[in-house]
């Protein structure tokens, strides 16, 4: 359904109202649209993607034995720019809820996406002629310094021993903290569509999301002061960035997790079902060794599969694999890491 910021009068928000339900039905329906199906969409490149992602969705529910039920897209307009007389640019924000049947129990996903849309006038109506989606999960993978890229530092197993920020963790032994797993899952759902105001909110906000969600669940700061090691968070200090690369960039915490021994550890496994809840799934979308996103597994569905929390583009409970993204290729590859029980 569309929100009702504006006049339904308007004739262009009406061709927004029926590009929304459109999009309800193509995230169910994949069968051919019937010939008297009002064309609202003449983007041509558009139709082609949202082809394609239709045929890989109807073999996705397939192969997971998954039948989908039902969407719902709560749609804001979020700006709208008059370009000129008879063309419209508007940018819609799309809170989806998907449901779907598995093994006789009923799921539902969440996703909370942007697209610009630019609607030109034909006749007596609207058309929508362009459709950008944003691939906010596919963003440029982020280039450590050749220190940290190497496995040195911060990123293997000869990094220094933690030091521990007392004020945050109290007096405990990281040695003898236990994972609080349900904690970080909370932490994961309370915040998943939307940013915890004591921390920075970053354009590419998954792994800081990742990262306090491991930090609610027990796990410890290492603080070495140097971005390139470590594991570790100050917000802003004299206006200049006070993080480390692994707490807010999925390729540093790859590495971080892959090579760590003291403080935040892992360990890589080979299969999904072999994660547990507040363990992190990490994304190459293009298999060439860069990964550019990061999830935690907050749920499983009836067969026992994950289901992940996510920012950048805000996702509850959705499925691990992100067959349903078009940032997804058939060369993307993924990092499992359970994380540890004790630090």
């Amino acid at each position: 359904m569309m929100r009702r910021d504006f006049k339904v009068s308007d004739e262009w928000r009406r061709t927004l109202s029926l590009y929304v339900n459109q999009h309800n039905q193509d995230e169910v329906d994949y069968r051919p649209r019937h010939a008297h199906t009002e064309a609202i969409v003449a983007d041509l490149e558009y139709l082609l993607r949202s082809g394609e992602r239709k045929r890989r969705l109807e073999e996705w529910y397939k192969e997971r034995c998954a039948t989908p039920l039902r969407c719902e897209t709560r749609a804001r307009l979020l700006r709208e720019i008059e370009n000129r007389a008879g063309q419209m640019e508007v940018e819609l924000q799309l809170a989806r809820k998907t449901s779907y049947e598995k093994g006789g129990a009923r799921h539902q996903e969440e996703i909370i996406d942007r697209q610009r849309l630019t609607l030109e006038r034909e006749d007596n109506g609207w058309i929508i002629t362009r459709i950008e989606q944003p691939l906010n999960e596919r963003h440029a993978p982020f280039k450590l310094p050749a220190e940290a890229a190497s496995g040195e530092g911060g990123s293997s197993g000869t990094q220094p021993g933690p030091y521990l920020n007392k004020q945050l963790l109290g007096t405990r032994s990281s040695r003898t903290a236990p994972y609080r797993r349900e904690d970080a899952v909370l932490y994961a759902d309370r915040w998943w569509d939307g940013y915890n105001p004591e921390f920075a909110a970053f354009e590419v906000d998954c792994t800081n999301y990742i990262s306090q969600s491991l930090f609610a669940g027990g796990a410890p700061i290492n603080y070495t002061g140097k971005r390139e090691s470590g594991w570790w968070y100050k917000g802003y200090v004299k206006g200049r960035e006070a993080w480390s690369y692994s707490w807010s960039v999925a390729n540093a915490l790859e590495r971080l997790l892959t090579y760590s021994s003291s403080g935040l550890q892992a360990e890589a496994v080979d299969r999904p079902e072999q994660l547990q809840l507040g363990d992190v799934i990490i994304y190459d979308w293009d298999g060439d060794g860069n990964y550019q996103h990061s999830t935690i597994v907050t749920a499983f569905d009836a067969g026992g599969m994950p289901l992940v929390n996510a920012h950048t583009t805000p996702s509850k409970h959705r499925y691990w694999d992100y067959r349903d993204s078009y940032a997804w290729s058939e060369s993307t590859v993924y990092r499992f890491f359970r994380i540890a029980d004790y630090f």
